[in-house]
């Protein structure tokens, strides 16, 4: 019997640990219907590899696009409580920007450029360049992970 209790409070500590470090604000997917682009992140672990270019390594995260490879890998990220000031470069080097990512909620981000190049992306042929400040919600997937 003590054996039981034992291993039955072990089990709901070691969830409760568990419980708590999946709500972790900058590591998530996040995603604009608008504009169809999305940001795959871990700020806290920098441990996020652009499918299909590893050759950059592991990173604190990257911004895509629907159907397209063109991606602006995030190459420096500092949280601050909830914001985050990170330092983004197009994937061909030739462009970078600086944003912050804002956590207005549990599920809603706010990225806003700071400096930089313009933030655009491929969409059907052209370069679409997007808005200074977009809003993204977390996928539901990601929703306590």
């Amino acid at each position: 019997m003590k054996i039981l209790l034992t291993t039955a409070l072990a089990f709901c500590f070691l969830t409760g640990v568990h419980a708590q470090t999946d709500s972790v604000p900058f590591r998530a997917h996040l995603y604009n219907k608008e504009y169809k682009v999305y940001m795959h992140i871990n700020f806290h672990r920098q441990d996020v590899a652009v499918p299909g270019q590893e050759l950059y390594g592991l990173l604190p995260g990257y911004l895509g696009k629907d159907r397209y490879s063109f991606c602006w890998p995030i190459i420096a990220a500092e949280v601050k409580g909830k914001k985050a000031v990170i330092t983004m470069v197009n994937d061909y080097g030739s462009e970078d920007l600086t944003a912050t990512l804002t956590q207005e909620d549990d599920t809603t981000y706010v990225l806003k450029q700071q400096s930089g190049s313009p933030l655009k992306m491929p969409d059907n042929g052209k370069w679409q360049k997007l808005p200074k400040t977009i809003t993204f919600h977390r996928s539901p997937s990601t929703i306590g992970k």
